[in-house]
């Protein structure tokens, strides 16, 4: 069931948001506010150390000396938290792996940082989400 409320926002403040729902075209702006509202409750759930989802994405030379081993090897040593992995030739030398991983948040973000500070990685990143269990 949804429920009204109204908001009082400075002129300023409501002419800002409102360019914000332009520029990442929203339809309205309950559907922004919902969006930051979640946004918000995601980032508490990492931050209390909840079971979470996320995707680490690799971008890395595949010429490195033994990088892939170790990144499979990481894999390995963290399997109670990859849910699935895709690899990516993206031209002679660059490949891109995709993981996307679930446990408690602490777990995710430890494995994100060791596999992103891997020598020979050119670019990592965490994208932290919910399992949606607590998100209406």
């Amino acid at each position: 069931m949804l429920k009204r409320f109204s908001i009082s926002l400075d002129e300023d403040l409501l002419e800002d948001f409102d360019l914000f729902i332009r520029q990442r075209r929203y339809e309205n702006r309950s559907e922004a506010i919902r969006d930051l509202i979640r946004k918000s409750f995601v980032k508490d759930e990492w931050a209390a150390d909840k079971d979470v989802m996320g995707v680490i994405s690799l971008v890395y030379d595949h010429h490195q000396h033994q990088l892939q081993e170790k990144v499979t090897e990481q894999q390995h040593d963290h399997h109670h938290l990859i849910v699935s992995t895709t690899h990516v030739h993206m031209d002679h030398d660059n490949c891109l792996e995709v993981i996307i991983v679930r446990g408690k948040a602490r777990d995710v973000q430890e494995l994100a940082d060791q596999l992103i500070s891997l020598r020979g990685v050119r670019d990592g990143k965490l994208a932290m989400s919910s399992t949606g269990k607590h998100l209406h």
